[in-house]
């Protein structure tokens, strides 16, 4: 009796061990499969990974080979070019040595432009500050007795004589030294700045008394606007150039009082600066 009650626990526990141990292998199966599943895709990503990559290497080396071969090109027929130029005894062989430099150093010279459109900008933009400046000062005045303008990089403050003098005179109106005030409080600010008064006439014959012609005239109304600017308005006589230019550059025809009207001026010319704009080919200071 008591062996039956012994074995009978020990069956129980047989049977449940064997039914437990196929249920684990079905688990361990299944995560199997599941790992290699995964293995298989991350094999497949990475082989397309380095197949795309192989295909970009050999694109890259493919654009590199015909970049190669297009700059071997250009210096073949460079030296064609010279060749031939040789052959024809058009040029010397120290000439073609100086042109096959000049072609080797395209990309320098291409540098060198780019910094100097740059610095032509540069010095616009400060033109354009300078104009924007002096019709600050001048304010609402009519632009038929003063024009101020860019030309060709160049700024031009022009005065109608009308503004500035009596009909053959060249003694300066109370009204103009107060306009030429406001132009001079602008140049005073820019210390570097140099310029040049031109006084101009129209084609009618100055009549001959203490001066001889329209030459006299011009130059006298310059040198009495230049005087203005250094005695009233302490302007540097240094940084002024008197001229006169006559009849001889005018802005309108003189065929009518309106053309006459508008030849008759003063004009402010502001020089340029070589050695300053040079200065803005320098690379600012980081």
């Amino acid at each position: 009796m008591k062996l039956a009650q012994f074995a009978l626990p020990v069956a129980l526990v047989t049977i449940f061990a064997s039914c437990s141990a196929p249920r684990k292998l079905r688990e361990t199966q299944a995560r199997n499969a599941q790992l290699d599943s995964l293995y298989r895709a991350t094999y497949g990503k990475l082989r397309t990974c380095e197949e795309d990559a192989a295909r970009a290497a050999a694109s890259y080396k493919e654009k590199v080979g015909s970049l190669q071969e297009q700059q071997a090109q250009l210096k073949s027929n460079n030296s064609q070019m010279l060749e031939h130029l040789k052959e024809l005894s058009v040029i010397s062989s120290s000439q073609a040595e100086s042109i096959k430099k000049s072609l080797d150093n395209i990309g320098a010279k291409d540098a060198y432009i780019k910094d100097l459109q740059s610095a032509i900008a540069r010095k616009d933009s400060l033109n354009m500050q300078l104009v924007m400046n002096l019709k600050g000062a001048i304010g609402n005045l009519d632009d038929k007795d003063i024009n101020i303008k860019v030309d060709k990089g160049v700024v031009y403050i022009d005065i109608s004589d009308k503004l500035l003098f009596k009909s053959g005179s060249y003694d300066i109106t109370d009204r103009a030294k107060e306009v030429l005030g406001k132009v001079a409080k602008v140049l005073l600010a820019q210390p570097d700045i140099e310029f040049m008064v031109e006084g101009h006439t129209d084609n009618v014959p100055y009549r001959p008394n203490v001066l001889q012609d329209n030459w006299d005239l011009s130059v006298k109304r310059a040198t009495s606007v230049v005087r203005v600017l250094q005695n009233q308005y302490g302007i540097p006589p240094a940084r002024m150039t008197a001229a006169g230019r006559s009849e001889y550059v005018p802005v309108a025809s003189n065929e009518s009082a309106e053309g006459k009207a508008a030849n008759r001026r003063t004009r402010i010319v502001i020089l340029p600066q070589l050695d300053q704009f040079f200065k803005l080919l320098e690379k600012p200071a980081n």
